[in-house]
């Protein structure tokens, strides 16, 4: 194999893997400019790798209860944001603001969530103090 064509395989294989990673990483089935919120109790605090998951019950008007899944980085981002599953144990109060799915579906990309007052930005943690 001449080292051209040697070249060439290795970038394209390069450019697979980046489009993989990017696709991965890509925020595109989120609304970008509109943000909801909701009120609600947390069902359940999915704090794993890539990325975790707050999982709020929402009561509309009538009393129906539909389950919004609230996506933000993985662990260790969320410690530094001060955000641990301790701080949201199943059945807390919270009220929750992201940036909706695009199909409709009850999920969002979390911006904040408010507790008692305080405010929990998962992106904090991307802060360099």
């Amino acid at each position: 194999m001449t080292a051209f064509i040697r070249g060439f395989l290795g970038s394209a294989l390069l450019i697979v893997a980046a489009s993989a990673a990017y696709a991965h990483h890509s925020a595109t089935m989120f609304e970008q400019t509109k943000q909801i919120t909701v009120e609600g109790v947390v069902k359940e605090f999915q704090y794993s790798n890539p990325h975790s998951w707050l999982l709020v019950d929402v009561k509309d008007k009538n009393g129906k209860v539909t389950t919004w899944g609230f996506e933000a980085e993985g662990p260790s981002t969320l410690q530094r944001a001060g955000i641990r599953p301790s701080v949201f144990p199943a059945g807390t109060k919270v009220t929750m603001t992201g940036r909706p799915m695009k199909d409709g579906s009850p999920a969002a990309i979390w911006v904040v969530a408010i507790k008692d007052g305080k405010k929990y930005d998962p992106r904090a943690g991307f802060a360099v103090k």
